[in-house]
């Protein structure tokens, strides 16, 4: 995360997609039982599709890791076909040892390039993992492609609050990146209406875990595959007194006798649009007016 607000294509924190392919893997056996804010948000997100009367023929959930979500999908939407897609290998193992009822189908890819038809899904899931995607607008490009008209995009990703403790105690401490950029609700709605998405909705809520030490925290990333991914991150080991700097730094931050480590968690949903036949390229879309109130059944 730097100083100033990072745009959609973000520069000097560039993300090293191999590196965050490596970080989870390796993180895969370990992620569930480190994963505490993932899996809390997870069931939340999954908590406001019961807002939506909405019957999916096909289900996405991009970024599965271990397969939780997925597995819920299935079991919500018996006789929906439901695809988990994660970048990490490893990750897609720990899924299927889990997914006793084999339910639901495995795909290995990028989001950034999903081997998927046009128009294919009718609800795109996807949890924390969009702040690892670099360029936001490439990735809601590529969401926009595979959603059906009138099809739900549900999400939540990172803002530019998510560990700012642990950022400023690195800026501090050194000049090297060590937090990934996170990006702005504000700008992400505005990338998903460049990408064709309608009616956004957004909305944030904060977090806050706390640990003993910061050497903790450290851990707690690192077992869910959290790494510095970074194009900027140092690339030897940090030295003692590189360390002891951040550590005295973050403790700033001590309340009642615990470090915090703050989330800001940015919850959201657009709708695939139906572009007018007669329309030109001008980014303008329009939803037919039998459509609204009923999304998710055909029109009558």
């Amino acid at each position: 995360m730097s100083d100033a607000k990072q745009s959609l294509h973000s520069g000097t924190g560039a993300l090293d997609r191999i590196a965050i392919r490596r970080n989870f893997g390796k993180a895969s056996a370990s992620y569930d039982e480190s994963a505490v804010l993932q899996a809390r948000v997870r069931e939340q997100l999954i908590e406001r599709l019961d807002w939506i009367a909405f019957e999916p023929d096909t289900v996405l959930d991009l970024g599965c890791g271990t397969g939780h979500a997925a597995r819920a999908l299935a079991a919500r939407w018996p006789q929906a076909r439901v695809i988990a897609v994660d970048f990490a290998p490893g990750m897609l193992r720990e899924a299927a040892r889990h997914d006793e009822s084999a339910r639901v189908e495995r795909l290995c890819a990028d989001a950034l390039k999903l081997p998927l038809p046009d128009a294919s899904v009718d609800l795109l899931y996807s949890n924390l993992m969009l702040p690892w995607c670099d360029d936001l607008d490439a990735a809601f490009a590529e969401i926009a492609r595979v959603l059906r008209p009138r099809g739900l995009l549900t999400f939540t990703t990172l803002g530019p609050d998510t560990l700012i403790e642990l950022h400023e105690a690195w800026h501090e401490a050194d000049d090297y990146t060590h937090v990934i950029p996170f990006t702005d609700m504000h700008d992400i709605g505005d990338g998903l209406v460049r990408a064709g998405l309608v009616e956004p909705v957004l909305d944030v809520v904060r977090y806050t875990l706390t640990y003993p030490d910061v050497h903790s925290l450290m851990r707690d990333l690192k077992a869910i595959g959290a790494r510095n991914a970074t194009t900027g991150r140092p690339r030897g080991l940090t030295g003692r007194q590189t360390m002891r700097t951040v550590e005295q730094i973050y403790e700033r931050h001590r309340h009642e006798g615990k470090l915090p480590a703050s989330y800001e968690v940015v919850f959201g949903q657009a709708w695939g649009a139906v572009e007018r036949p007669d329309a030109e390229r001008d980014g303008e879309y329009a939803v037919p007016i039998g459509a609204i109130g009923r999304r998710g059944q055909d029109p009558g």
